[in-house]
């Protein structure tokens, strides 16, 4: 069996990623993992249904901090695909026998090691598997504290799980880690990309643009359509705290890649601008707190108080993005 480091990490793919180049000699923090790879947005598409409701992200979609980061740093992944489960499964056998963890994408619903509540359908979600023993997998998921096993036939429904994102078994892994790697150039590009996309996009329901669209629309709520309303405030909610880790998770996540930054580069100014966006991360939960103490009846239903404190996370972003744009990271 190989020998793997498990960490718990707060976000399923630039944990597994980080996972996967730590075992291949690359060192880089999950903070890192994910600020390299320009993972951080805002969207809000109601032309994409979740569940019946608009799609809200607050990071690019998956695979893009795989792509973002193997651009970066000039680093190679493999990735596999299968149209027949046993074919996937054959891969994955294969690339464990060999000594070989690969990353890999499943639905957390069909994974079982996943508590009943804490099971839902998004197929996106991604694991390291590093070995087998007998008809069990040895998981590094990244959402756990330890180590996690999943039998033979619930791993492969979980990774050949039909629907929107279906992974179709991916398989993947880096083929090069021994190349240079120039922090210093690096990071600018990385942060710059970010904050160009957050406040420069044409699109007015992406970046920060997105975050005042949203606070226009649900001020326009008619009250007349509260159970409507609600399922919609109880999805925002849940998209931001319980899918990844949401709106506020991923600012903080953004912020310690700042705060990591600033010690690589010498450059307070990065310091300053990773707390800007510690505190924006403080202002999305408040407005998850808003929103669910409404949806309890602990408070009034009240759509305007919702959507200035939206106003209020995106005028907190474009400070942050601003300072980063100012800032001479030469």
């Amino acid at each position: 069996m190989t020998d793997f480091d498990h960490q718990q990490t707060a976000h399923c793919e630039s944990g597994a990623v980080a996972a996967l180049l730590r075992h291949n000699g690359l060192d880089l923090s999950e903070p890192m993992v994910f600020g390299l790879s320009s993972a951080l947005t805002y969207a809000y598409i109601p032309l994409v249904k979740m569940g019946g409701m608009p799609l809200l992200a607050y990071r690019m979609p998956p695979g893009r901090i795989i792509r973002g980061l193997s651009k970066r740093l000039g680093i190679r992944f493999h990735f596999e695909r299968f149209r027949k489960p046993a074919d996937g499964t054959a891969a994955l056998d294969r690339y464990l026998e060999q000594g070989y963890p690969v990353g890999l994408q499943a639905s957390v619903y069909w994974l079982p090691y996943f508590p009943e509540n804490m099971r839902f359908h998004f197929n996106a979600h991604n694991l390291v598997a590093y070995g087998k023993e007998g008809d069990d997998y040895l998981i590094s998921d990244p959402t756990f504290e330890q180590p996690v096993r999943a039998e033979s036939v619930a791993l492969q429904r979980a990774r050949f799980v039909k629907g929107m994102l279906a992974p179709k078994g991916l398989i993947y892994y880096p083929e090069s880690t021994d190349i240079p790697t120039d922090l210093h150039q690096a990071i600018p590009k990385a942060i710059n990309s970010t904050a160009r996309m957050m406040l420069r996009t044409p699109l007015p329901f992406i970046g920060v643009r997105g975050i005042r669209h949203v606070a226009r629309h649900m001020e326009k709520l008619s009250p007349a359509n509260e159970h409507h309303n609600k399922l919609l405030i109880g999805h925002m909610v849940r998209m931001q705290e319980e899918i990844g880790t949401g709106g506020a998770g991923f600012r903080f996540l953004f912020a310690s890649f700042l705060q990591e930054s600033a010690g690589i580069l010498n450059n307070d100014g990065l310091a300053k601008a990773a707390d800007q966006f510690t505190d924006a991360g403080d202002e999305w939960r408040r407005f998850a707190l808003y929103a669910a103490k409404m949806l309890k009846g602990r408070s009034t239903l009240d759509y305007r108080k919702l959507a200035d404190q939206l106003r209020t996370v995106a005028d907190m972003e474009q400070e942050g993005y601003r300072t980063l744009l100012a800032l001479d990271l030469r």
